[in-house]
């Protein structure tokens, strides 16, 4: 078996599995619950009033 066999392999099993976990993983990362401050102070921080220095 060659070098690219193998890597094709491991990129059509276990690298589609891998690659799919972290997917759902980084899409649920929001939604846990101690994210839940934190996402409400990055949704309103745009409407802060900051002085840029002009």
């Amino acid at each position: 078996m060659s070098d690219y066999e193998t890597l094709r392999h491991f990129a059509d099993s276990i690298g589609l599995a891998v690659m799919a976990i972290l997917f759902l993983g980084l899409c649920a990362w929001p939604f846990r619950p101690g994210a839940r401050d934190r996402n409400r102070q990055a949704a309103h921080s745009i409407l802060e009033d900051h002085d840029d220095g002009e």
